[in-house]
């Protein structure tokens, strides 16, 4: 029992990033919890944690430990829940990563009703664009959009959202509607930023495709901001529907050129492959699995 209490310290220090964080959480003192890891490492013969007065760094050795070591608590977790009937009361608490965009316009408000009906379950969202090691960070599941996929995770595509040239009435009075892709590069064209192709867009049009150079004053690294420079007149440019679906029902946006798309954003959960999944974020997985389809702009 001293190994799985050291075990379930050394998870929290590393998730938390501090001694003391830990500790606040477990209701102990400081002390306490570095005592409790030392001797744990102790026990396995090896350092995890780099302790000085200023900072706190995981080995190498305390990340492998890490990933075996949350194992072994989901799996306990797991074990408990069922001895105690609770498979169908999920409970505890799940940290989850997403977009910054497709959480504020979706995500966070599927998971306040996710919260309603599982009250012993406690979720912390985590909104960043950046792609993040899940294990590091001490991220549960990760809701991603397109890009590429970490190999050493479970990725389940739940839903994709075809992504489409819009504009909003008042640029097309001012400035014209493109009738060709070509026309595209004589229009200001708002982009994120840092995409990889940089400029360069690949359209297509049932089999046929063509790679078209855009040109803008304009670029954002925020979905919400395209979707409000669109929407302001001051440019044109392409979205997924997710993002714009209200927009285009209200008139504010239309579509321009709409028998060319780009490559759909694709929606996957990322969780660590485990064995034993915890109760908590198996429910919310298959929640979102029928949950985010559902939202406006997205197919399955």
């Amino acid at each position: 029992m001293d190994q799985l209490k050291g075990m379930q310290s050394f998870v929290r220090v590393v998730e938390t990033g501090s001694l003391s964080a830990a500790a606040r959480e477990a209701g102990i003192t400081q002390p306490t919890v570095s005592k409790t890891i030392s001797n744990l490492e102790r026990t396995i013969g090896a350092r995890l944690l780099e302790r000085s007065s200023t900072s706190l760094t995981v080995t190498d050795a305390g990340k492998r430990f890490y990933e075996q070591a949350k194992r072994v608590l989901d799996a306990y977790e797991e074990a408990l829940a069922d001895v105690h009937g609770a498979l169908e009361q999920p409970s505890g608490a799940i940290r989850v990563s997403a977009p910054v965009g497709i959480g504020q316009a979706h995500l966070s408000a599927a998971i306040q009703r996710f919260l309603e009906a599982h009250p012993n379950i406690q979720v912390e969202l985590i909104l960043n664009d950046r792609m993040i090691d899940l294990v590091e960070e001490g991220v549960d599941l990760a809701v991603r959009l397109g890009g590429d996929l970490p190999g050493n995770l479970i990725a389940r595509k739940v839903a994709s959202s075809p992504r489409v040239l819009l504009a909003s009435p008042q640029y097309l009075h001012r400035f014209g509607t493109p009738a060709t892709l070509e026309e595209l590069a004589g229009h200001n064209f708002v982009r994120y930023a840092w995409l990889p192709g940089g400029d360069r867009i690949a359209f297509r049009r049932g089999g046929q495709v063509a790679e078209i150079e855009v040109r803008g004053r304009f670029r954002i690294n925020s979905s919400q901001g395209v979707r409000e420079c669109l929407a302001s007149g001051f440019a044109l440019g392409m979205a997924p529907l997710w993002l714009v679906e209200d927009l285009l029902q209200s008139g504010q946006l239309v579509r321009i050129l709409p028998e060319w798309q780009a490559a759909p954003h694709e929606v996957h959960l990322l969780y660590p492959s485990r064995r034993f999944l915890p109760v908590r974020t198996r429910a919310l997985i298959e929640f979102l699995q029928i949950t985010i389809p559902s939202w406006p702009g997205m197919v399955q």
